[in-house]
Formats: C-alpha cells, sequence, structure tokens
C-alpha cells in the first residue's frame, strides 16, 4: 500500500471513528441506537462530501490563480447548501467583526499612550 492509500485510509478510518463517536452522543441524548450500517453509510457519505469540498475549493483557487485557499473560496463550495452557506456567512461576517474591534481597541490603545507621551 502507497503512503497516499495509507493516508487515504487512515482519514477515513478517523472520519468513521467521529461520525461513531458523534451518533453514540446524539443517541444518548434521544434514547436513539444507530446501527453499525448506518454509522458506516453516513462516515462513507460524509467522506465523500468533503472530499467533493476539497476538490472544488482546490478548483476554485486554482482558477483564480492562486495557490491558497480563500474564504471566499469556502464560500463558494457552499453556494449548494443554503444553510451552509448562512452558517459560514454569518461566521465570516462574525470574525471580521472581532478584528475590527480588536483594531479599534488596539488603535484606542496607541491613541491613549502617544497622549500620555505629549503629556510628559
Amino acid at each position: 500500500m502507497s503512503s497516499k492509500e495509507e493516508t487515504h485510509q487512515r482519514l477515513k478510518a478517523a472520519v468513521h471513528y467521529t461520525v461513531g463517536l458523534l451518533c453514540q452522543r446524539t443517541g444518548e441524548n434521544h434514547q436513539t441506537e444507530f446501527s453499525r450500517q448506518v454509522i458506516a453509510a453516513i462516515a462513507e457519505t460524509t467522506f465523500r462530501q468533503c472530499d467533493t469540498f476539497a476538490k472544488d475549493l482546490e478548483a476554485f483557487a486554482r482558477h483564480a490563480k492562486r495557490s491558497t485557499i480563500s474564504t471566499e473560496d469556502v464560500k463558494l463550495a457552499a453556494r449548494r447548501s443554503t444553510a451552509l452557506s448562512r452558517f459560514i456567512q454569518n461566521k465570516y461576517e462574525e470574525l471580521n467583526h472581532e478584528q475590527r474591534d480588536l483594531k479599534k481597541k488596539n488603535t484606542g490603545k496607541r491613541k491613549n499612550r502617544d497622549t500620555e507621551e505629549n503629556r510628559e
């Protein structure tokens, strides 16, 4: 088995394990059990969806002649799902708002420091 195939299998196993944990927690919260076949089907679907997203993101960045995937690429990939697109857009705006707040705080600190130095 090549290292690429080995990495692929390890990623698949990690997704399967995580889906199993999520199904177990969800089952406990809703008094439901998930069969092994259902967990395997969810894991396989999740893995394929992630693979599709990754390929789309690479294609969008390549089309824009970039080697780095940007938030705009993620928003484009999410357009297939309205709920996911809204969620990503809200997170993007939330992060931008937090960054602006940090810049304002830092600017305010600099102004205060400059004012104090001028007083001396």
